[in-house]
């Protein structure tokens, strides 16, 4: 059994589109609808639109389309029923459906409960547990007042076995579930952090999903930190501690800091760079880097990305490609890091992140840094290892530069070095590399890069006319907005767009008859015939419904009134020529054209008067529909 369609209806009105998609997308206000880069292809300028109102979205470079729920189903690989529940639970709309069918939603909801709960009691252990004096005593010294422990709601976990688990009235299968608990060997539940001060990991509408824990030091415990364990809402590879909140400074600045640590984030949040998250005990990974480029198209490295050497650069180089997008690193002093830099020098590490560099540019001038320039084997050297270092950039250019930046630094031949770099590439284990780096080698998404070529074409055809239609959403107005202004208006277009926005202006003037043939008519038909925007998606065919979910996202521009009247005067226009070619056929059919003619030109003309375009119209428009069309919204009635 599904789910009833008036409960999908009740989801889909009562979820904010905006909202949802603003935690994987940076959106930003354009008059009635909301803009940004598509989550679902790499572009480096927006044309991902968003109709709050009516709760659908459209992309102008992929033609990715739909409402919360495809969206929901599209970013979190689930199925139609999954994604309904999921959006109830998130708007507090009860859906009904079978228990079968509803295990999966009330065990997400009862997992997101308890570690909510389970946040607020660490959090009021550390600010009230008499246990937990030496976690305040630590965390004062490192700088963390009351104001952030509360900020980023830092917890206490005492030391017993215990207290969590019983505190919270957990059952076993609760506990183990949400990562708070296990069983040991001797069958009892026992928590699964202990004397760990907590830092809640949340999703990015700030749920606590999961949980850090660092031991004070001093500890004999080996581990420093320990995190929650997969779960069925958490997956450490999709989740960004912090990004809850530094979602707000990111799209605002176009730019996120990535650290290794909690206290890194902190740190950087202290100092006033309020856009750092930390990835969760992994290495940034690629799904992170699809989560962090749907809302920053500047990534800056905030951990020893030295230390990561060649191992990192091949993923950096190619996620920079793949999403366009700049990787730069902040030069950090070695062996520091954020957190430590923020509490001994915040300007310090505030000028570091500003002047963070390309990661290729990062690492050779470490390595000539760090090198002995005084001497002809020390130059020598120096070039080798950078030059090992610069084989690893698929880009030919961009390797010539540095070629000429070393040669500089080391006081050699450019050609001598292009040579050397030559050899390394076509055998890298001989240098110190572990793997062939491919020469010149293209775009891995030669699609996103054609996307991202034709936005400005794509997106602006009208389907029955290749010629023209509206512009792109972050590339100005549309072209020709008045009539008679050039191929660059269409009527139809702006009918169909008024038809989907406000319907009531002009509901009573409009007839299948005055869409050309084709996918405009079938869009036209497809309103008339639908009971809302869903229903009409849902029955129209691909070409129809991609028409409809991108006007959706448009703004209708032009006078209701100019409109129509431009429509019915290229309707016609079109029957008059389609006239012209039967009277070629015998002579009655002749006398017949030339009798139509001599009065629906003067109606035509009798258009472009501001007292005469009412009754042309409506006259016109009965011409039109005796010739064979049938009204639809029962034009005169």
């Amino acid at each position: 059994m599904g789910i009833p369609d008036e409960d999908v209806a009740a989801v889909r009105a009562a979820t904010d589109i905006v909202a949802l998609i603003g935690e994987h997308a940076a959106l930003k206000r354009q008059g009635r609808r909301w803009v940004g880069l598509c989550p679902f292809h790499a572009e480096k300028t927006p044309s991902f639109s968003v109709n709050a109102e009516e709760g659908f979205y459209y992309c102008f470079g992929c033609q990715a389309k739909g409402d919360a729920i495809t969206f929901l189903r599209a970013v979190e690989h689930l199925d139609f029923v999954e994604a309904v529940r999921a959006l109830a639970d998130r708007a507090g709309v009860i859906v009904r459906e079978d228990e079968h069918e509803g295990a999966a939603s009330r065990r997400r909801k009862e997992l997101l409960a308890v570690l909510e709960e389970a946040a607020a009691w660490y959090h009021h252990r550390l600010i009230a547990g008499p246990d937990a004096g030496p976690a305040r005593d630590y965390l004062r010294s490192r700088g963390y007042d009351g104001d952030v422990v509360r900020r980023f709601r830092l917890g206490w976990a005492p030391d017993a076995w215990d207290l969590l688990c019983t505190g919270l009235g957990l059952r076993a299968e609760l506990a183990t579930g949400a990562g708070l608990g296990f069983v040991n060997r001797a069958g009892r539940l026992q928590d699964a952090f202990r004397a760990r001060i907590m830092f809640p990991i949340c999703d990015t509408s700030g749920r606590p999903v999961a949980f850090g824990g660092r031991v004070l030091p001093g500890s004999s415990d080996p581990a420093k930190y320990k995190n929650s364990q997969e779960t069925a809402v958490y997956a450490k590879r999709r989740v960004l501690y912090a990004l809850n909140w530094a979602k707000a400074d990111i799209v605002r600045t176009g730019e996120v800091v990535v650290c290794e640590g909690y206290t890194d984030v902190i740190g950087c949040f202290e100092s006033g760079v309020e856009r750092a998250v930390a990835t969760c005990g992994t290495a940034l990974g690629e799904e992170h880097f699809r989560l962090l480029v749907n809302f920053a198209r500047r990534i800056v490295l905030a951990f020893d990305a030295d230390g990561a050497g060649q191992a990192a650069a091949g993923r950096f180089y190619e996620w920079e490609k793949r999403h366009e997008v700049d990787v730069v690193v902040a030069d950090l002093p070695p062996g520091g890091d954020p957190g430590e830099l923020a509490r001994s020098d915040p300007d310090a590490l505030r000028v570091a992140l500003a002047g963070a560099r390309p990661f290729l540019q990062f690492r050779v001038e470490r390595i000539l840094g760090a090198a002995d320039l005084t001497t002809a084997e020390g130059r020598a050297r120096a070039a080798d290892a950078a030059l090992v270092a610069v084989a690893e950039h698929p880009d030919d250019l961009v390797r010539d530069q540095y070629v000429m930046l070393v040669a500089e630094r080391c006081r050699l031949e450019p050609g001598q070095l292009r040579h050397r770099l030559e050899a390394i590439r076509r055998d890298p284990s001989r240098h110190g590399q572990d793997r062939t780096v491919p020469a010149g080698r293209p775009s891995r998404d030669a699609r996103a890069a054609r996307e991202h070529a034709g936005d400005g074409d794509d997106w602006v055809r009208d389907p029955d006319d290749p010629g023209g239609g509206p512009a792109h959403p972050g590339g100005g107005q549309r072209r020709g907005l008045r009539p008679g202004a050039g191929d660059g208006f269409r009527p139809g277009l702006e009918a169909l767009r008024l038809a989907v926005h406000r319907p009531d202006e002009v509901a009573h003037r409009l007839e299948p008859v005055l869409f050309p043939a084709g996918v405009q008519r079938e869009a036209f038909l497809a309103l008339v015939e639908a009971d809302d925007l869903h229903d009409a998606l849902a029955r129209a065919d691909e070409e129809v419904a991609n028409l409809l979910a991108r006007l959706v996202v448009e703004e209708p521009v032009g006078d209701p009134g100019d409109v129509v009247a431009q429509l019915v005067r290229e309707a016609a226009r079109r029957e008059l020529a389609g006239i012209t070619v039967e009277a070629r056929r015998s002579p009655d059919a002749a006398a017949q054209a030339a009798a139509e003619a001599a009065w629906v030109r003067p109606s035509i003309e009798a258009l472009d008067d501001p007292a005469t375009v009412t009754e042309a119209s409506e006259r016109l428009v009965a011409w039109l529909m005796g010739r064979g069309q049938v009204s639809a919204w029962g034009y005169g009635a």
